[in-house]
């Protein structure tokens, strides 16, 4: 095709679209409730539709009788897809749980958490891997564990977690 031609057929396609326009929402808003589809999902289809045609065959002889035709056809085509289509109850993902996303950004959470805790000064790597162990251990199996009083792991705690807060505001400041 010739630049002429393609400069013919895009003057021909706007004209076309400037004046089909509101037959075409007339026409689909008419033919969309009963087809069960939304009126713009209709006309955007009628309008690739046309598009298609243009670029094969040219325009149609009678533009207005032919998307007249085109919208009952993408109707048409919408009542078959629903009917044969059907939805699921429920999304998907959700049936299972968290959905992909979610589970990276917890596990990328979990791993810069874990990162943190390794950085801590003296025995708050120890205490505080125990603490977030999924085992969850008592306070009695930590202090076995770590071979000091039970009675010292409240105070070790809190000097732990104000340490490891400092460092994650310092990290989240410096992004």
């Amino acid at each position: 095709m010739s630049a002429t031609d393609m400069a013919a057929t895009h003057r021909s396609a706007t004209g076309m679209v400037a004046v089909l326009s509101p037959l075409l929402a007339a026409e689909a808003s008419a033919e969309a409730h009963a087809s069960g589809a939304e009126p713009g999902d209709l006309e955007q289809a009628v309008w690739l539709r046309l598009l298609e045609r243009l670029d094969a065959d040219g325009p149609p002889a009678d533009p207005a009788d032919w998307l007249r035709v085109a919208v009952r056809t993408e109707a048409r085509r919408s009542r078959r897809t629903a009917s044969i289509e059907l939805p699921y109850a429920t999304e998907p993902a959700d049936e299972s749980g968290p959905d992909p996303e979610q589970l990276a950004l917890t596990a990328a959470r979990r791993r810069a958490l874990h990162s943190a805790v390794r950085r801590l000064p003296g025995r708050c790597p120890r205490l505080m891997a125990a603490l977030l162990s999924p085992q969850d251990l008592t306070y009695r199996e930590i202090a076995g564990e770590l071979g000091i009083s039970q009675g010292s792991l409240g105070p070790e705690r809190s000097r732990c977690l104000g340490c490891l807060r400092r460092m994650l505001t310092e990290e989240v400041a410096s992004r």
